[in-house]
């Protein structure tokens, strides 16, 4: 059975990061006050709040490759590569269509080519092509993995489709299980990872954000089936980005659950405990990214599960 959680993330250093009037209509997430605040400040602020996060990963034992992004072409997302690829145990590396066109750049073949010299890359799933007919799958944003049983979770939303998701289950294997879910004023939720998050043993959730009791029930008990324990959520802690952290370990086998220091905040002090038998809290201040980009700690990781050569 593949493991949950890996080792090695892959993250984007920012080089013009700033807030993307592109992706604001569909990403509540995305604070235009905090963006207005900190506009002349967002890229240097948002590059040390980086760095930290990179240096106290390694530091723990994660395994951490970095690519610097590029001046040109405009790319003020970047910092969140997980919406643009996922490296698979099976050697493939899925590429995915994305709402935004200024987000379309963020691919870069390069960074596949020189993984693939260190792992084992057997086929590219090419799914971008479904931008032609407007229709979208935003990579480990729309899709949250329960890699260990092959299960796909997936809020329906503009930018995930299911048209899409039905390819991606054919190109991979994985079967999805799609629902809709919205945020307290009703709007669908942009990104299921802003929404929950699966490790090995447990699931965060914001059942709430689901609001067809019948729909909520089956991801429940999906997610029960699954030998998750399912730690539920409010929808203000989901506003805070509680479910928007992800389980890696370390070189020696030592579990993290990832985060902001936002999202540690929002939780309960009796979830926090619930989490440790699961997995050692790590958090980091990351309003400046939070704020601007409409995601959090989450979003900046691609886990690398590709297979070393």
């Amino acid at each position: 059975m593949q493991s949950q959680a890996t080792s090695t993330i892959l993250m984007i250093r920012p080089v013009r990061f700033g807030f993307n009037d592109q992706t604001a209509d569909s990403n509540t997430f995305q604070d235009s006050e905090i963006a207005a605040q900190t506009k002349d400040v967002a890229q240097n602020d948002a590059r040390q709040e980086f760095d930290d996060m990179v240096q106290q990963l390694r530091a723990s034992g994660v395994e951490v490759l970095v690519y610097d992004d590029t001046d040109e072409p405009y790319t003020p997302d970047s910092i969140f590569p997980n919406n643009w690829v996922s490296f698979h145990a099976s050697g493939k590396v899925v590429l995915y269509p994305m709402l935004a066109e200024n987000r379309r750049a963020e691919r870069r073949q390069e960074i596949i080519d020189d993984l693939a010299k260190t792992y084992h890359v057997s086929r590219v799933v090419d799914l971008t092509h479904f931008e032609q007919e407007g229709k979208f799958l935003e990579g480990t944003g729309s899709l949250v993995f329960d890699r260990m049983n092959r299960v796909a979770f997936a809020c329906l939303s503009p930018r995930t489709d299911a048209a899409v998701l039905a390819e991606f289950a054919a190109q991979t294997g994985y079967r999805t299980v799609s629902f809709d879910a919205v945020d307290a004023n009703g709007t669908p939720i942009y990104h299921t990872n802003v929404l929950m998050s699966i490790g090995d043993t447990f699931a965060i959730i914001c059942l709430s954000a689901i609001p067809d009791p019948d729909e909520r029930l089956m991801v429940r008990q999906e997610l029960e089936s699954l030998g998750k324990r399912v730690v539920d959520i409010t929808m203000d802690q989901m506003a805070h980005f509680a479910g928007n952290v992800l389980q890696v370990k370390t070189n020696k086998g030592r579990k993290l659950l990832v985060m902001s220091t936002q999202a540690y905040k929002a939780f309960t002090k009796q979830q926090i405990s619930l989490l440790n038998e699961y997995a050692t809290p790590m958090h980091f201040d990351l309003h400046v990214i939070e704020g601007n980009g409409g995601g959090s700690a989450r979003c900046m990781m691609a886990e690398v599960h590709l297979p070393l050569k």
